[in-house]
């Protein structure tokens, strides 16, 4: 009986928490969940009214709502992360004559988190599959994966987006193919016999995922009205990085790049995620290193080759018969995974006598006995 009337306090008067601000102690009230419901007309989404006057997509649209203002912890992060990223993707939109309120989809595609996955395969900010980020310009390889660059990805999403709506004539729909695929959309738009987002029966992702939009939209665009009580000093600052291009010969050490802009290996990491291991390709691409670093970067650079082509020629160990990768490792006092990284191999991949395998003995302690994503 006692659970059941917490419950009711929450649905029915709202709940308060206590937020520390200096030396003063002041409550805030969060406002009750039915009260927070009563979402009155217009609702749109780029200017496309959602008919709230029907009960199934009022139903729809509260069932996301409501998921969204009791996982306060999950929203909160979303307003930080906004902080960092919504500017510039705001700046992209205005610059393509594109509507503001597809800022939203990779809220809700990823959380505006760099590394998210899904296990359909999509990846990054905008979760982009590999044949669709292909398609639009986005590089994925072992290597690099562009769907993990804000930048990059954003610009693929706005083409995609465009092509979208080219097709349906509607954001709405626009959205919903972006989230099941243009063909299984026009698929149920010809079999259903209509065009309209709201009366059409789609696979459930799908029909919570416009939904799910403009639950969003109402938090973020007024998240005072929701409890959602942040200051300047809570939210996320953009990152601040200067922008430098490489020309690179022959494969290089993320290191190297790090040591080059007078960093560590994880600052270059976190400014880069479309970069997946421990080395970059040959050819010509542009990174993030941190804000000022660039004066002076490209003459740093260019004293890690020498280094790197010394280490490459001497340090080398010739396998021998009966020789392991495991074995090997361990006689030299060095973790397996750095000898997988340094020559490009598989931990399943069979060695034989005559191999040359490179070390880079100094390193080692450095590195990961784990790969990363």
């Amino acid at each position: 009986m006692i659970q059941i009337l917490i419950v009711l306090s929450v649905l029915c008067a709202g709940t308060c928490s206590y937020a520390q601000t200096g030396d003063i102690t002041e409550m805030e009230c969060i406002p009750s969940l039915v009260s927070s419901l009563r979402v009155k007309p217009p609702l749109d989404f780029c200017g496309e009214p959602a008919p709230l006057d029907s009960m199934d997509v009022r139903e729809r649209l509260e069932r996301e709502f409501l998921l969204m203002l009791w996982n306060r912890d999950q929203t909160i992060m979303w307003l930080k992360r906004a902080n960092r990223y919504m500017p510039y993707i705001q700046t992209v939109l205005k610059d393509q004559r594109l509507p503001d309120d597809l800022k939203y989809i990779p809220v809700i595609e990823s959380s505006l988190r760099a590394l998210a996955g899904s296990p359909k395969g999509a990846m990054g900010y905008w979760q982009f599959v590999k044949d669709t980020g292909a398609r639009y310009g986005l590089t994925i390889t072992e290597e690099l994966d562009e769907r993990r660059n804000m930048a990059a990805s954003t610009r693929s999403a706005v083409a995609y987006l465009k092509k979208l709506h080219g097709d349906f004539g509607s954001w709405t729909l626009a959205a919903a193919a972006y989230n099941m695929g243009e063909a299984g959309l026009k698929n149920e738009i010809l079999l259903q016999d209509t065009a309209d987002f709201y009366d059409l029966y789609l696979y459930q992702e799908t029909q919570r995922y416009v939904f799910r939009i403009l639950a969003a939209k109402l938090i973020l665009s007024n998240p005072d009205k929701y409890g959602f009580k942040l200051t300047p000093e809570d939210l996320y600052p953009p990152e601040e990085f200067d922008r430098v291009q490489l020309e690179l010969s022959q494969r290089m050490p993320v290191l190297s790049i790090a040591r080059a802009a007078q960093t560590s290996f994880k600052v270059i990491r976190d400014l880069n995620p479309e970069i997946r291991g421990y080395y970059l390709p040959k050819g010509v691409l542009m990174l993030s290193i941190p804000r000022g670093a660039s004066a002076g970067f490209q003459e740093r650079l260019a004293r890690q080759i020498p280094a790197l082509e010394s280490a490459g020629s001497e340090t080398v160990y010739v396998v021998k018969k009966g020789d392991s990768l495991s074995g090997i490792a361990e006689r030299l006092n060095i973790p397996v995974q750095s000898l997988v990284i340094w020559n490009h191999l598989s931990l399943n991949q069979p060695i034989r006598p005559g191999d040359r395998l490179v070390l880079n003995p100094g390193n080692e302690k450095k590195l990961s006995q784990e790969p990363l994503p």
